[in-house]
């Protein structure tokens, strides 16, 4: 059994305390409860849940993963039970409406939450990712009757909700979909037709399933202008009330390199023309419903990231305590030591451990300006847009680095599975992938977000940014650097072509400095805590090390992005197809 995982309950008091300001939410009456006990007793809480429950069941799960049987998915040993408790413990309420059984609490604080679940068992943790989405598009789109039924059974997590928008044909071009809704005299939509890569669109952890499908009505429109949003149950209410099959199935589960304890479903409805969907809105608004789950859904795929990275952090640092090879060199005993000791293995643990803080940091400020925006803050709604697609990238990106170097760090034994080293690089690497590949992120923040506003919106995030890390070259320079290439990216007279093709190094260039930003507030924080004698001496100085390391050793590394953030795209139609 792997017990290398406990959660980071100090690093994520230390963010939400200086980076989210869970503090001055806690002053507005939506967020009152939000108190330090409060907050204090959800880490701890979260983190015994995790490291206790969910993390044992991480191996098996991977070597057993789901399996597909006629019947419907049946789920590895021990997820059932698992699965049972995070529901009895309210573990998916916090950030829910009071309204519908939900706690009211902030995204930030249930964001915490996630990191915990995901670092300990990532294919887990997609159930509960996916259905707060389901939740959102339902509060903002949803018919007061709709939101009555449906609801309080989604917050609780006593049933789940899935996205439903994949097709073999219709992949990142959501507009081709073909799957049709065919209008009934009660009001109600005969649903037909068939969904790929739907994250636990069947198991047998719940009752019901509450499948969120676009569809294209009767008539509609071609392209996403002609797309609906529709409630789609595995099981609806029959005549005497009690629950039959709505003629939803999966008909396969992805055989994927990783997540295997995440049922990757193919779906399908209507193979006896008997599913049965009600419409969410209006016919041909489904985009927009859909974009209301995905948005805060992106930046927990961000957060899967940095999950994973946390995992293979404390993963690999484990190991090298413990593994002894060879001498120091330069030492004068010749006794072999841990490989800990060796100056580049340092290098690489240290490297794991910045960039997994500093993404961590981008992703709990990007979920402090969600809860910013409930309130009714329209700064950080702009802030937020504009932080998204980064937020996306680099979480997922550091995600794969991270476990990358984590097998490095076990040498030849990170290759073989018995380590467990090589689980971790294995299940990051959907996360740039889904929701959005990180590709069509970048070319969301060049070709929507950076725009915003004339520019205003990244101009002041990087004038904030320079006023901030004034005292700190290296991210003033990558800043100068970012801001040149944003005016080369804003110009009119840049090609859609160039544009899109820089899209990607710019994003990285971006995140870094954001990050960048982040560390230098989390070491001017470490130094104003230990002036004063307050937190842990020993969390504070370490992240004095590592934001050093960060500033020092990672943010001049982004600068040489800038020939690729500013470059024609001309190179790359040379060769032909």
């Amino acid at each position: 059994m792997d017990m290398s995982y406990s959660a980071p309950v100090e690093e994520q008091r230390f963010l939400l305390n200086l980076v989210t300001g869970i503090g001055a939410l806690a002053e507005h009456d939506g967020f009152a409860a939000a108190t330090p006990d409060m907050v204090g007793a959800i880490l701890e809480g979260a983190a015994q849940f995790a490291d206790g429950v969910f993390a044992p069941l991480n191996e098996s799960g991977d070597r057993e993963g789901a399996q597909w049987t006629p019947e419907g998915v049946v789920m590895p040993d021990g997820f059932k039970q698992a699965y049972a408790a995070y529901v009895e413990g309210g573990w998916g309420t916090l950030s829910c409406p009071e309204a519908f059984g939900g706690q009211g609490l902030p995204f930030s604080l249930a964001t915490a939450v996630l990191d915990d679940l995901g670092a300990a068992n990532l294919a887990f943790s997609l159930i509960m990712m996916l259905t707060p989405g389901a939740v959102e598009a339902l509060v903002a789109h949803g018919s007061a009757d709709q939101q009555e039924r449906w609801l309080p059974r989604l917050v609780s997590g006593e049933w789940n909700g899935t996205m439903n928008l994949t097709e073999p044909q219709a992949g990142s071009d959501v507009g081709a979909l073909k799957t049709r809704a065919e209008k009934l005299p009660d009001g109600r939509y005969r649903i037909k037709g068939g969904k790929i890569f739907i994250t636990f669109g069947d198991h047998d952890l719940t009752d019901n399933i509450v499948h969120l499908v676009l569809a294209r009505t009767t008539d509609a429109p071609p392209g996403t202008k002609g797309v609906s949003l529709f409630i789609v149950p595995k099981y609806r209410d029959g005549e005497d009330g009690r629950p039959v099959s709505n003629d939803v199935r999966c008909v396969s589960i992805e055989h994927k390199l990783g997540i295997h304890a995440s049922p990757t479903c193919v779906m399908s409805f209507g193979d006896n023309d008997d599913c049965i969907g009600e419409i969410v809105g209006a016919e041909n608004t489904g985009m927009k419903a859909m974009f209301t789950m995905m948005n805060n859904a992106r930046l927990n795929v961000g957060l899967q990231g940095v999950a994973i990275a946390e995992r293979a952090t404390q993963k690999a640092l484990a190991y090298a305590r413990e593994r002894v090879q060879s001498a120091r060199a330069g030492a004068a005993a010749r006794t072999p030591v841990a490989i800990v000791e060796h100056p580049d293995v340092r290098r690489m643990l240290l490297t794991m451990r910045a960039k997994t803080d500093a993404a961590r940091g981008l992703i709990y400020y990007a979920a402090g300006l969600v809860d910013r925006a409930h309130l009714g803050d329209a700064g950080a709604q702009k802030r937020l847009d504009l932080l998204t697609p980064i937020a996306k990238i680099h979480g997922t990106d550091t995600g794969c680095e991270v476990a990358s170097i984590g097998v490095q760090v076990h040498g030849g034994m990170g290759y073989v599975e018995e380590t467990g080293a090589a689980q971790y690089y294995r299940d990051a690497r959907i996360t740039p992938i889904y929701e959005g590949t990180n590709g069509i992120q970048a070319a969301d923040l060049v070709g929507r977000k950076i725009g915003m506003d004339d520019g205003a919106v990244i101009a002041d995030l990087l004038a904030e940014i320079g006023r901030d890390g004034a005292g700190e070259k290296t991210l003033l320079s990558l800043v100068n650097r970012v801001e040149t290439a944003t005016r080369h990216l804003l110009d009119p007279a840049v090609s859609l072509d160039d544009r899109l093709a820089a899209s990607v190094p710019y994003a990285q260039m971006l995140a870094v400095a954001v990050c960048g930003w982040i560390m230098a507030m989390e070491q001017a924080g470490a130094k104003r805590l230990l002036a004063a004698g307050e937190g842990d001496p020993s969390f504070l100085n370490a992240k004095l090390v590592t934001t050093r390391f960060y500033l020092d050793q990672i943010v001049p590394q982004a600068e040489g992005l800038f020939a690729a953030a500013t470059a024609s795209a001309a190179v790359l139609y040379d060769f032909k197809p």
